[in-house]
């Protein structure tokens, strides 16, 4: 199979439905299944083998960090909001991507310049200095094509998760606390994470069966902080609170809610559910979703671009602001799903709110039921 450039193709509604029945949308949740599978009542200090592969793949996840290291954020104390200085660890790593590839046992040249699009994509969009689920996806999709191309095992799918997948998580840390990324999409604010989905998936997976612990759980700061080091679930937990101020049902009701209940089992199963409908089957984040030679589409084509030199960032979509990103004289024009009103940074916003005394619980349109039922 030639590789091919990926490219972004859902546009509209039935497109989006034609991806949800497609196989390629079955392999992205077979593999997400399989990961999940993998991990039941795994924590995150067991032994577990590690190949060539991964060894590998964890030295590129190192070079990234060490290139957002060696790129500090510029001054920028006016703005709450994303800190121009990505947009130079981002040319960065795309400059540094085709070698960083190279390094990976048994992967073909040939297949580089598709995997290197994936790879740049999973750590936040350029243009509007933003991370969210839809970038998530790409590391997803990214280790989807490493598993085709061999350079990685059936074998290796405990390490995937627990090794790989959560240093990659641990160096978005890094960048979203270093440059103030913003949580991509309107409705960021309202779902577990600002930034995250995965690791709560995963993290009930490995919870599974615990015989103590339970769901509830997460508002023990005392276990909370025991167990990060131990689940993912945990961790992001503990992130959480470390900066925003009060409790998680006040900025976090969607967490609160599944707090509520009785079984990791059955939290497990909700959040594959919520992937499904939150993730890819919302067209906000499968239009910027990338299909290649390995991750292919097989329906109808959109029409071609006019301009070619249209922000890929904004492709087919409208915006629900006009103006400078964060910046002052912005004016709603509208309400976008996609992009949205630029939301401030959690660790800009902590900032802001240091002193403050809570509000009223979130609530509204945007916050739906979640299913754990």
């Amino acid at each position: 199979m030639a590789s091919q450039a990926p490219r972004k193709i859902i546009l509209t509604k039935e497109q989006l439905e034609h991806f949800q029945s497609s196989q390629t949308h079955k392999d992205i949740v077979s593999y997400i299944e399989t990961l999940n599978t993998a991990v039941v009542g795994v924590k995150l200090t067991d032994e577990c083998s590690q190949s060539f592969g991964v060894e590998a793949i964890l030295n590129v996840l190192d070079r990234v960090e060490d290139i957002a290291k060696a790129t500090p954020p510029v001054d920028n104390k006016a703005s709450r909001f994303g800190n121009p200085a990505f947009r130079t660890f981002y040319d960065k790593v795309a400059e540094a991507a085709p070698e960083l590839h190279k390094t990976l046992p048994g992967l073909p040249q040939e297949a580089i310049p598709e995997l290197v699009v994936y790879f740049g994509e999973a750590w936040g969009n350029r243009t509007r200095i933003d991370y969210g689920s839809g970038m998530e996806l790409n590391f997803l999709c990214w280790l989807i094509c490493l598993e085709r191309l061999k350079v990685v095992e059936e074998s290796d799918h405990v390490s995937l998760v627990i090794r790989v997948f959560w240093r990659y998580v641990q160096v978005m840390r890094v960048l979203q606390s270093t440059y103030w990324l913003e949580p991509a999409g309107s409705h960021g604010v309202w779902g577990l994470d600002d930034y995250h989905f995965l690791p709560f998936l995963f993290g009930s997976a490995q919870l599974r069966g615990h015989k103590y612990i339970k769901p509830k759980a997460i508002h023990d700061s005392e276990i909370v902080d025991e167990y990060s080091k131990h689940y993912m679930y945990f961790a992001c937990i503990r992130f959480i609170n470390s900066v925003k101020t009060a409790s998680l049902r006040w900025h976090s009701p969607m967490l609160d809610d599944i707090s509520a209940v009785r079984t990791w089992e059955k939290v497990n199963a909700g959040m594959i559910k919520m992937y499904l409908a939150e993730v890819l089957g919302k067209l906000p984040v499968m239009q910027h979703f990338l299909f290649g030679s390995i991750l292919s589409w097989d329906g109808p084509l959109p029409p071609p671009r006019d301009d070619i030199s249209q922000d890929d960032a904004h492709w087919g979509h409208d915006h629900a602001y006009q103006g400078d990103l964060g910046g002052a004289g912005q004016r709603e024009v509208g309400w976008g799903d996609c992009c949205g009103i630029p939301v401030p940074s959690v660790f800009a916003a902590a900032e802001a709110e240091k002193g403050k005394v809570p509000g009223a619980r979130l609530a509204g349109p945007g916050i739906r039921p979640v299913p754990f039922d």
